[in-house]
């Protein structure tokens, strides 16, 4: 048995789990206030009702005394008339009525406190529900307010990390490019030390080469003579 009740427990647990993850808080407030709006309706036609019972039963004991006051006119005319059988039936029917409106008292008394009951629970059931309708509607703001700011943190987070990745592959392409700088600086050493074929200046050898650089010498001393002969030099 106390298994069972281990693995209840436990199932409870997760079914609230898994409910908490997807109720919404505002809708439950929204719920709760509109089930404690309906308890104040009921109340207040509760309130209605024992007024109106309270009303009826006022009314008649208004025509009760009107028929206490006749048949008490009516007692005394039978009298005067000589008929003591009249007076006694009409004396007997005052006496009736008058129990009837002593009861009738009694119960009006009683609905009068039935119903100041029901509107002291009505005044403080409402004012009890106007304080519940702030508190929800605040908690309602502090949790809509929270949303918006976990759901910005999320976007934020979401572009700090695709900026790291952004930022990690202009990283790969500055390295690759440097890498790929040093090399062709490096060919360009080899093949100038002539450790390298220049496939591109065809198939010259170091005598070629050197006999290049003599030209090439030469044909800048001889546009230098000219350049101090122009100048005067």
């Amino acid at each position: 048995m106390g298994l069972i009740d281990r693995t209840s427990t436990i199932i409870k647990a997760k079914i609230n789990k898994i409910l908490g993850k997807f109720e919404d808080p505002r809708e439950t407030l929204d719920y709760s206030y509109e089930k404690q709006i309906e308890l104040l309706r009921n109340v207040k036609r509760g309130v209605a009702e024992v007024t109106t019972a309270k009303k009826r039963l006022e009314l008649q004991k208004v025509k009760l005394e009107q028929n206490f006051k006749k048949l008490d006119d009516q007692a005394r005319e039978a009298v005067k008339a000589g008929r003591e059988d009249l007076a006694r039936v009409a004396l007997e029917r005052k006496s009736n009525t008058q129990a009837e409106i002593a009861s009738l008292e009694q119960q009006i008394a009683d609905i009068a406190k039935e119903q100041e009951k029901l509107m002291v629970t009505e005044k403080r059931l409402s004012a009890k529900i106007e304080s519940f309708r702030s508190t929800k509607e605040t908690i309602k703001a502090q949790y809509s307010a929270a949303e918006a700011q976990v759901k910005v943190t999320e976007s934020v987070s979401g572009i700090s990390e695709e900026m790291s990745d952004v930022g990690l592959a202009v990283q790969r392409a500055q390295d690759k490019t440097e890498s790929m700088k040093a090399r062709a600086s490096a060919l360009d050493e080899l093949v100038e030390a002539g450790t390298l074929e220049d496939v591109t200046g065809g198939t010259k050898d170091d005598i070629d080469r050197e006999l290049a650089k003599i030209k090439s010498k030469g044909e800048v001393d001889a546009q230098l003579d000219a350049l101090k002969k122009e100048l005067g030099k």
